[in-house]
């Protein structure tokens, strides 16, 4: 289930060719032209996009899209041109700042980028080029090797710590994030994270593709800061769902209940 579906639909009229790619990717054309669908799009150092230059290891490449310098941030979209599923985060920060860290696959070099969306309908967008060996999203994961990967399914943790004017979350969810691109494993990912308050206040939300690492992990910034538990909800594309909550405190454990 894809939360944004089209993920131009607030935005501004078409205003003429994209700009040229400072990283010179191949790919850059074809996907900005699906992404962005005619928006006005710029390069832009506010967005700050932090990565290794290399990958150390193709399947767990660590990413942070931080965007809190721009004002009324509506979407976040984290891809690289050169994967097979290009597009691994779509973030909406709903009452969060406009900060995502998670970790995604490389299947070969490629360009990373973060795209953010703000309210005048354009789109900010920066990134930078990573070497990789290649195969992270060709390679089965280590826990279908193992092959225990049913027995931990949906385990869930997690922390939360003042930050400022903020919550810092993480959480960690134990899930293979098969991407179909491996010989008889059909693709089998978890789809959908949402952060609520504890009166049912949405505070973000994200769509997730195969893409994103095995056991994935994700840190948002929830704003305004508070003492109240943050409800976590993710569902993955098979139908399990898992729910938490965890209190922002520093250390705070998560307590995770799973329903399949």
């Amino acid at each position: 289930m894809r939360l944004f579906p089209s993920l131009a639909a607030s935005a501004a009229p078409a205003v003429g060719p994209l700009p040229a790619d400072p990283l010179g990717s191949p790919m850059w054309t074809y996907h900005a032209g699906k992404l962005f669908a005619g928006a006005p799009v710029v390069f832009d150092p506010a967005v700050r996009v932090d990565l290794p230059m290399l990958a150390e290891n193709q399947h767990v490449l660590p990413v942070t899209i931080d965007a809190r310098a721009l004002s009324a941030v509506r979407r976040m979209v984290l891809f690289a041109d050169l994967n097979p599923i290009p597009i691994a985060v779509e973030y909406e920060p709903l009452a969060a700042h406009a900060y995502l860290a998670t970790r995604i696959k490389l299947d070969q070099r490629t360009p990373v980028r973060g795209a953010v969306l703000t309210a005048d309908g354009v789109w900010h967008v920066a990134g930078g080029w990573v070497d990789a060996a290649g195969g992270g999203c060709s390679a089965p994961p280590v826990s279908r090797v193992r092959g225990d990967w049913a027995d931990h399914l949906g385990e869930l943790r997690g922390a939360a710590w003042p930050q400022g004017d903020a919550t810092r979350v993480r959480i960690a969810i134990r899930h293979p994030m098969d991407t179909g691109l491996v010989e008889n494993i059909p693709a089998y990912n978890i789809e959908e994270v949402t952060f609520a308050a504890e009166d049912g206040t949405p505070l973000a939300r994200m769509t997730v593709h195969g893409s994103v690492s095995e056991d994935p992990v994700f840190t948002v910034l929830l704003s305004p800061a508070g003492r109240g538990p943050v409800a976590v909800n993710a569902r993955d594309t098979g139908g399990v769902v898992v729910t938490g909550a965890v209190a922002p405190r520093s250390g705070a454990a998560l307590a995770a209940a799973v329903r399949r």
